[in-house]
């Protein structure tokens, strides 16, 4: 074994390694476990484990401070000079970079820096896996056959500068989605469930729950296009939130690009979006939502920067009470734009809704839709954050505050900004699953929302 290998070391060997002006090092030490069911069976499971360096070489000149990015996986002690020199290469060919601040300074070192990495394992699945077989037998007694995965993945991240910082992070993450088909494979209903380690997840509930939406799928009713009164869940609300977060860059409204450009120049922070008071807002401390405590940029873009690297992170209220409050903003961009310092965080939370479930709000329904989820979301307008996008695992109407049947999928238009301000109702938030962004965005908490008059622009063949 070689001499360096913890990673602590590996980041200290390469900053000792550097001849540039300033130096970031991030590695990230990620181990993953799932299990893979499909027709009342477990397929597959397994455990990886991998490693990726990153690192940032910034070098001064006349014109001003270029930065070089170098990533590579399986990085070992050797691999360590080539790393550093390409990164510092990098730098020179570049020019100035645009975002150059001076390294971050001054944050306390993390006090388990140098421990080893955390790691997870098939036992993460010790008390679910008994579940998940459980919920087997009771889809098999009831006519119907689940399949999906649940995935667990642990992710150290040490983050060190020649400025001085020593920073770790330990993110678990843990995603559970569930199909429920028909023996015909006629119908099917989804669930999926977002967890830090598998202990407050219940197969069994989750069949209950597709078990009763494949019964609401027997009746079928074919709809046309149109507006309707529409209950979109959680999971559905998280989609849509998300894409708005990741599209709320603060240069870019400054410049007139986006939805929160206000005309004749500007931004729209201060503006009312929502009648409702809701609070979209990120919080590294959230309870079971907690995320990294300080900013981890492996590249520099519209609305992160290398030179951010262990910016300290706080909660922050992109929407306070309807009200939009924050735009994501780097140092470089903050000062552009005359904004404040709002870093992007790596959860999202809305509240401020009432204390109705989404069952209470059907019940309270007289005739309206009620979604399952959303996907194959895609940008049409970045000026209107106008999104297309399709529903899939059904789609029911509500008639009298009851499920009548299941109704075809469509293709829909709308705005998530728009929606916030056409929204009537907001239910209980709770922690949920982001279907369509759940390979990169996982930690969020949601109501249901309903709105009055969801643009169903088309008709859609998918399931």
């Amino acid at each position: 074994m070689s001499a360096v290998s913890k990673p602590y070391e590996i980041v200290e060997r390469a900053l000792e390694l550097s001849r540039a002006d300033g130096c970031v090092v991030i590695a990230d030490e990620q181990s993953s476990a799932n299990l893979r069911w499909a027709g009342n069976a477990l397929t597959t499971n397994g455990v990886t484990r991998g490693r990726t360096l990153t690192v940032i070489a910034t070098v001064d000149g006349a014109q001003g401070t270029a930065s070089g990015v170098v990533s590579r996986s399986a990085v070992t002690a050797d691999d360590l000079e080539p790393l550093v020199r390409a990164a510092e290469a990098a730098a020179r060919s570049a020019g100035p970079a645009e975002d150059a601040q001076p390294l971050v300074e001054g944050v306390a070192a993390s006090p388990d820096f140098t421990d080893a990495p955390a790691e997870t394992s098939s036992s993460v699945f010790a008390d679910f896996a008994p579940a998940l077989g459980e919920a087997f037998a009771r889809a098999r007694a009831g006519g119907r056959e689940l399949y999906g995965f649940a995935h667990h993945e642990l992710t150290s991240t040490y983050l060190g500068t020649s400025a001085g910082l020593r920073l770790r992070h330990d993110q678990p993450s843990g995603t559970l989605e569930l199909n429920a088909k028909s023996p015909d494979r006629t119908r099917s209903a989804w669930a999926g469930r977002s967890t830090r380690d598998f202990k407050d997840v219940d197969p069994t509930a989750l069949d209950a729950e597709l078990a009763e939406r494949l019964g609401w799928a027997e009746r079928r009713i074919e709809l046309p296009a149109g507006r309707y009164e529409t209950l979109l869940p959680p999971t559905a609300v998280a989609d849509l939130a998300i894409y708005q977060l990741w599209s709320s860059a603060g240069r870019d409204a400054a410049e007139g690009r986006t939805v929160f450009s206000k005309p004749g120049g500007g931004t729209r922070v201060g503006e009312t979006l929502s009648p409702l008071p809701l609070t979209l807002r990120s919080d590294p401390d959230e309870p079971g939502l907690e995320s990294a405590p300080f900013v981890i940029a492996h590249s520099s873009g519209d609305d992160s920067s290398v030179f951010d690297n262990g910016l300290p992170l706080s909660a922050t209220d992109w929407v306070r009470e309807g009200r939009l409050e924050r735009l994501v903003t780097t140092r470089h961009s903050a000062a552009l734009t005359r904004l404040p310092v709002a870093p992007a965080a790596g959860n999202l939370i809305l509240d401020g809704g009432g204390e109705r479930s989404l069952e209470e709000m059907v019940a309270s329904t007289e005739r309206g839709l009620l979604l399952t989820c959303l996907w194959y979301i895609r940008e049409v307008d970045p000026a209107t954050l106008l999104l297309t996008g399709l529903t899939r695992d059904g789609v029911y109407l509500v008639e009298g505050g009851e499920v009548v049947g299941e109704v075809n999928n469509f293709r829909f238009n709308e705005s998530p900004v728009d929606l916030l301000s056409r929204a009537t109702e907001a239910g209980r938030t709770e922690k949920t699953l982001p279907r369509e962004w759940s390979d990169w965005f996982t930690r969020a908490a949601m109501p249901p929302l309903r709105v009055p008059d969801f643009n169903m622009s088309s008709v859609s063949q998918g399931v």
